[in-house]
């Protein structure tokens, strides 16, 4: 910024006595770029006139382009004009285009105000990895959050699978103690399988729990983040104040802690359009207008046919579940919540276990196992090298020195497969680690060191003696002397 009185000298000295920019410039003590402002339009007309430009045939074709694709890169372009013939660099053609790109249309916005009980919001957010069974898992955060009070449900999951949808949603129900009538969607493939503008093709799973529920799946328009924009401020309010400088360990343990934090942060915090009121205030005057549920609440278990192989064993989830040996090759129907897994044959559960989040894991019952090795004898062995490693995972070190030193392995390992039934894990397992560090691989000493940790410590018992035994701590002699 200059004085009125130096915008009007450099005026004067410009226009009257003609002074060249640059001397008016060191004269007074400005920049040449305040000179030339100052001067304004009327100013000094260039010298010269622009030079001509390699790119000067090809600005027609990129014009032309732009108006069609106006999203076009601009090394895309470049490539068009070089097949053309164009010899300059891709700097050249990308400065140009940033000055003649159409810029995009400016969109106006209508503040929207939704009603008590009208529209519940959701999305994910990617919260990070998490460690399983056999590697690393994506970590999702499932949001649901009321347009009108903004009370929030969230949930971690593993997977953004439908049936993981249709389970978040009916937790969030619970939650809420209610559903609204709208559920508002982005445009995932679990939610919508087709869209042609305005018509849309719901995934039918979550049809029918919308059906059961009496809520109105909606649809945000494509690349339209502001009609959620409520979730979305959720989405970055859970990450900025939970998921900051937190380490998450486990599924459990981070909905926990997720859930304190509901009830105590996120509840408290203030209503963003009602001024002294807590988003908890609001929420309870939204309670009664949400819909009543369904007693009992729909069920959303993952329900498909499965195959049994040959191993009496199914595959889902890349991890591989057990059934007894009898339904090998034959046709189930699992039925998965996140939780557990049950194996149908017909109406009749056949086999049930806890669901494993992790990769290529085996899971199977003992029982199924124990069934299984009694139809193949010669697969004894085979298993009981993997129960020793389950139990003292540093008999492979065992294994290897009795396999170098020419031992029969399956006669070690049914010995020490003794000693596990026997004395049970625990004992076998530092019975092993105390051998391995004494250095010694030797089946007879490893049973020894079982029979010393299971047998139980006598307890030294008082000994008086009276008073005519004068001494009654007896010193230790050096035996050496009876030799002579």
């Amino acid at each position: 910024m200059i004085s009125p009185d130096k915008a009007a000298e450099i005026r004067r000295l410009f226009f009257s006595e003609h002074w060249p920019v640059g001397t008016i410039a060191t004269q007074l003590g400005v920049h040449r770029d305040v000179v030339e402002r100052v001067v304004g339009p009327l100013g000094p007309e260039p010298k010269t006139a622009p030079r001509p430009s390699v790119l000067d045939p090809f600005k027609p074709v990129i014009q032309e382009t732009l108006e069609t694709y106006p999203r076009l890169t601009a090394t895309r372009l470049f490539d068009m004009v070089v097949e053309r013939g164009y010899s300059g660099s891709v700097r050249t053609v990308t400065r140009y285009v940033a000055q003649v790109r159409p810029q995009p249309k400016s969109e106006g916005f209508v503040r929207i105000r939704r009603l008590p009980g009208e529209q519940s919001q959701v999305d994910w957010g990617h919260v990070g990895r998490i460690a399983v069974p056999g590697g690393e898992r994506a970590l999702w955060l499932f949001v649901m959050i009321l347009a009108f009070s903004r009370a929030i449900f969230a949930e971690l999951v593993l997977d953004l699978t439908v049936h993981s949808l249709l389970r978040s949603l009916g937790r969030a129900s619970e939650f809420f103690g209610g559903v609204t009538r709208q559920w508002l969607f982005d445009n995932p493939k679990t939610v919508v399988l087709e869209r042609q503008g305005d018509l849309v093709r719901f995934h039918p799973d979550l049809l029918s729990l919308t059906s059961q529920l009496h809520v109105q799946p909606r649809l945000c328009g494509v690349r339209k983040p502001h009609q959620k924009g409520g979730v979305e401020r959720a989405i970055r309010f859970l990450k900025e104040r939970f998921f900051a400088a937190r380490v998450i360990h486990s599924l459990e343990q981070g909905n926990q802690q997720l859930a304190t934090f509901l009830d105590n942060v996120a509840m408290a915090r203030k209503h963003p359009e009602q001024d002294g009121r807590t988003v908890a205030d609001v929420f309870e005057d939204e309670r009664p207008q949400l819909l009543a549920l369904p007693d009992p609440m729909p069920i959303v278990d993952q329900v498909k046919p499965v195959i049994a192989d040959k191993t009496a064993t199914i595959r889902f989830d890349r991890n591989q579940y057990s059934v007894p040996p009898e339904h090998r090759e034959s046709a189930l129907t699992l039925v998965a919540s996140d939780t557990h897994i049950r194996l149908l044959a017909g109406e009749a559960c056949v086999a049930e276990h806890a669901r494993c989040w992790g990769r290529k894991q085996v899971v199977e019952r003992p029982e199924h196992r124990r069934a299984m090795l009694e139809t193949k004898p010669g697969a004894r062995d085979g298993h009981g090298r993997r129960r020793l490693l389950d139990a003292a995972p540093r008999l492979d070190t065992l294994l290897e020195h009795w396999l170098h030193d020419g031992r029969n392995l399956g006669s070690m390992v049914a010995r020490t497969l003794k000693l596990l039934d026997f004395y049970g894990d625990r004992v076998l397992r530092a019975a092993v680690d105390d051998l391995l560090d004494k250095g010694s691989h030797d089946l007879g000493a490893l049973a020894a060191i079982c029979d010393q940790r299971a047998r139980p410590k006598t307890p030294r018992m008082p000994v008086e003696l009276g008073p005519h035994v004068p001494d009654q701590d007896v010193p230790s002699h050096d035996l050496g002397g009876y030799d002579d």
